[in-house]
């Protein structure tokens, strides 16, 4: 029997990630890839015009935080699916995610083994929802079954490499009074914006520094890191 293709949505900010995701998804799996946003607002218009079966979400956005669009009419419709993709490891976003029914959370760097287990219980999901006209209690459970939230299996500490954790400690230790963006880890590191938002959040969680909110005349506030 051919399944249906389902559609897809990602928000994503950084455009050679969104282009890795799109292969993968289109090379072993029935989706396709219907739109791009790489900010909230595009996100909000592109989730109402064009009504994804899934959406891989990531938190992180110029304008806002992608939990935000969870609260969009077209998201909580039972017929679609949100799987975060995000360098927020803090327990708050993460439980936020659950409580507003994430179907999935998985932290960055993408491990697309966990990626691909993911997504083959999401088509599974989608098959039997079609599938079930009348449900029982088997059918109920085997909803549940494919629905489980493995949310607990993946850390913080995931995908923290020894050597680049000492760099980024290293720009603290030698500036102890100076409160770092991440910006300017990108440029003294010499990493990413998203494995630099990782390693400052995993330094957060084991108390290595702290989070300061400075609040600017315009725009959004500025999410600074100071040295315990």
């Amino acid at each position: 029997m051919q399944h249906e293709t389902l559609d897809v949505l990602i928000v994503e900010d950084e455009p050679q990630l969104a282009t890795l995701h799109t292969e993968f998804l289109e090379k072993n799996f029935n989706l396709r890839v219907v739109a791009y946003a790489a900010t909230l607002a595009e996100a909000k218009a592109k989730v109402n015009a064009h009504q994804p079966r899934l959406i891989l979400l990531d938190n992180f956005l110029p304008d806002g935080q992608g939990i935000a669009l969870m609260e969009e009419a077209a998201v909580k419709n039972p017929a679609c699916s949100v799987i975060f993709i995000t360098a927020a490891s803090d327990m708050h976003t993460c439980s936020q995610a659950i409580r507003n029914g994430a179907f999935d959370y998985i932290i960055k760097p993408v491990s697309y083994n966990r990626l691909r287990n993911s997504l083959e219980r999401f088509i599974q999901f989608a098959q039997t929802q079609r599938t079930f006209k009348v449900i029982d209690q088997s059918s109920v459970d085997a909803l549940y079954n494919l629905h489980a939230k493995q949310f607990a299996n993946e850390t913080g500490a995931k995908g923290i490499e020894a050597n680049t954790l000492e760099l980024v400690k290293a720009l603290f230790n030698n500036q102890p009074d100076v409160a770092h963006a991440v910006e300017d880890v990108v440029e003294q590191v010499g990493i990413s914006k998203t494995t630099a938002r990782r390693y400052l959040e995993h330094c957060v969680t084991t108390q290595f520094v702290r989070v300061e909110m400075r609040y600017g005349n315009i725009g959004h506030p500025r999410r600074l890191y100071r040295k315990v």
